[in-house]
């Protein structure tokens, strides 16, 4: 038996995030399905997280187990004639027994994107949030800094998926501006419900002067969800780098 990773993106606009669901479209289902018309057999894959409906991958990693000898080279584009043009497979390769998609990441980077013009941009649409007062980079990127480091991260989920702990490191949080599009980068070792579209809602609220960066390690220690800022729209979260001990998968 062959276990196989796969290196994909998508638009997830279409879809109710990636992990099978009983009565909604999702990713995993969709690849999952093609991928069983390529093999010959079906097909359970494992994903490196869960990303919520309407959130998109511009890197992700998934694994599957499979008797078929098709080489991971031809894999793809045997793969991608089947898939609808929003989801893509890039490369294949044969990877160890025990590689698992999610339990062997290391950790993630997530992006938030906002335009942050006067005027709207249709093609922005789901893509990004529009913002239409203007906002101080300055002041979000403070805001952001002070989420960095190991912290229990109560305050900035929603609740749905159970941990085991809600203590998480980030290793950065930051946000650029290049034109009317701002971007809050975040890397962790793992990611609660609805974490990175929550610190984004913080750092708009101290960009706003509901609150200041100074007040973020306070809002964290109290662990309470409404001290934070509101959960923004999935549309404007990409997954956007991976990190693997097989260097191969990392993008």
């Amino acid at each position: 038996m062959r276990n196989i990773a796969l290196r994909l993106m998508y638009v997830g606009t279409a879809y109710h995030g990636w992990q099978v669901q009983k009565n909604a479209v999702t990713v995993a289902e969709t690849l999952e399905k093609a991928l069983a018309t390529v093999v010959g057999h079906p097909v359970k894959c494992t994903g490196a997280g869960r990303t919520d409906a309407g959130v998109h991958a511009e890197t992700y990693v998934a694994n599957f187990r499979t008797t078929s000898r098709i080489p991971c080279d031809r894999l793809p584009l045997a793969v991608n004639t089947r898939l609808p043009e929003d989801i893509v497979v890039r490369e294949a390769f044969d990877v160890s027994e025990d590689f698992n998609a999610i339990g062997s990441c290391l950790k993630k980077e997530y992006t938030y994107r906002i335009f942050n013009s006067r005027i709207r941009n249709p093609f922005y649409v789901n893509r990004a949030y529009f913002y239409p007062k203007r906002l101080d980079e300055t002041v979000m990127d403070r805001a952001a800094r002070a989420f960095e480091g190991t912290h229990d991260f109560r305050a900035v989920r929603s609740v749905g998926t159970e941990t085991r702990t809600t203590v998480r490191t980030i290793y950065y949080c930051y946000v650029t501006r290049s034109g009317d599009l701002l971007e809050l980068k975040v890397c962790a070792n793992g990611f609660l419900y609805n974490m990175v579209r929550a610190i984004t809602g913080t750092v708009l609220y101290a960009a706003e002067g509901k609150l200041t960066a100074e007040d973020i390690p306070r809002i964290l220690d109290a662990g309470n969800r409404t001290l934070a800022g509101p959960t923004v729209p999935p549309g404007g979260l990409y997954l956007t780098k991976l990190w693997y001990e097989d260097e191969r998968l990392n993008g």
